[in-house]
Formats: structure tokens, sequence, C-alpha cells
């Protein structure tokens, strides 16, 4: 198979799944992934899980394509409804909003039994998905984060375990918000990232200042000040 198609991004998910595991990707696209971590040998099957027919049949053709159909399966279904409990032991989702990832991984709660790992690579709102780890049982093992192609993306890794273990009592607000790792780590990307945030959430905070005055708003203002806040005092102790 040619490798070289899988992205930086996708290149990252894959280094945090577990040597011999049996791998689910949720909303896979053309396959890439599976196909790439079977094809390495770092994955003993997969399944491939689609929803929209474009894409499931983009992954059939690849599947074919690398020669590895008895080794990965391609389904078309929502979310975690594609697996059988204890089917897999690692699961990936990659590429969508973090609270578009956390409400697949409540929906299919019961799907999950016997997955020992979580990669999960959100666009956006990867607070979502730390918040859902943290009330579920899912201990967030490491964090990366990464630039491609002018997009900052971050990849989370979780197993089953404490999940209070990477949280602080005194941080959790920013922890959940930043990333404990990512904020430890303290990289250029981080920054950069942050501080892009920053930017676009006071141009909204400007805007909200100009509008009509309602109880929503001023809830929504609350809740986006609070963030600045955070953010600015992490990147002002970064320095």
């Amino acid at each position: 198979m040619n490798s070289e198609k899988l992205s930086k991004r996708l290149e990252v998910v894959v280094s945090f799944i577990p040597q011999g595991s049996r791998i689910a990707d949720i909303g896979s696209d053309h396959a890439y992934l599976p196909c790439y971590a079977v094809d390495k040998g770092i994955a003993v099957s997969g399944v491939a899980g689609e929803v929209a027919e474009g894409p499931y049949q983009s992954a059939v053709k690849q599947v074919k394509y690398s020669q590895l159909e008895d080794s990965i399966s391609v389904r078309k279904g929502d979310g975690l409804q594609v697996i059988q409990p204890h089917e897999t032991d690692c699961i990936t989702i990659a590429g969508m909003g973090g609270a578009l990832i956390a409400s697949i991984l409540e929906n299919g709660k019961s799907k999950l039994e016997g997955v020992s790992r979580l990669v999960l690579q959100p666009n956006v709102g990867a607070s979502s998905i730390r918040k859902w780890l943290l009330k579920n049982g899912w201990e967030l093992k490491a964090e990366q984060i990464l630039e491609e192609d002018d997009k900052i993306y971050e990849v989370l890794a979780a197993d089953k375990g404490n999940p209070e273990e990477p949280y602080t009592e005194a941080d959790r607000d920013s922890e959940l918000l930043l990333g404990p790792f990512l904020m430890k780590e303290n990289s250029s990307v981080f920054k950069r990232k942050w501080k892009h945030e920053l930017k676009q959430w006071k141009t909204i905070i400007d805007k909200m200042e100009a509008a009509e005055d309602s109880p929503q708003l001023r809830e929504r203002r609350a809740g986006i000040q609070k963030k600045i806040e955070i953010v600015e005092e992490v990147l002002d102790e970064n320095r």
C-alpha cells in the first residue's frame, strides 16, 4: 500500500495505537488510517466505520486496493454502531469537532466494553473530550499538538484508569480547556494556537457589546470572558 497517503496528523494518531491492537476507526473516510496501521504491522485487524455512502465506498475501494480485505472490515453505520462489545481494543476518531466526538462516545458507551485505548483527534473543542473522559472513567495519558497546512490539531490518547490523574485541583479549569500535558510542554504551536483563539474571542466580545442585550447573550459573554481570562493567565505564566 502507498503509505505516503497518510497525513502528518494521522501519523500522530497512529503513533498512539498500541502494538498488536484490534482497531476501529470511526469516520474513517478513505480508510487510510486502518490500512496504514495494519499494513505497518501496528494493528492486527481493523474496522473502518463510515455513516455516509460516498466515504464508505471510498473506504471499500482503498481496502481492496491495499489487498487488506481479510484484515479490515468496512462497515456503514452511525458512530460506534459499527462495532460489537469486545470486538476491538483501540478506537480512533479523527477529523471531527470535539463535541461530536464526545457525543459519539456517549451514545456508544455500551460498545466500549473491552476497549482499553481511545485515540481522539478533534479539529476544534478538545475540552469537550477531556470533560467526557473525566466523567466516564478514562484517564488522559498523552496529548500532542501539531500544525499541518496552516491548521493546528490536538491528538489525545486515553486509557481506562483514574480520570483524575493528569489534573490538579487548583488548575482544573485551565487543564480541561488547554490540556494538562500541552500546558506543561508549552510549545510554540501551543502558544500560537491560543493567541489566535484569544484574538477571535475578543472580536466576538466586541461584537456582543454592540448587540442588543439579553440573558442568553450575557451568559455566553460570561463564558467567553472566563476562557479569555484562563488563557491570558496561562500565556502570561509561560512567557
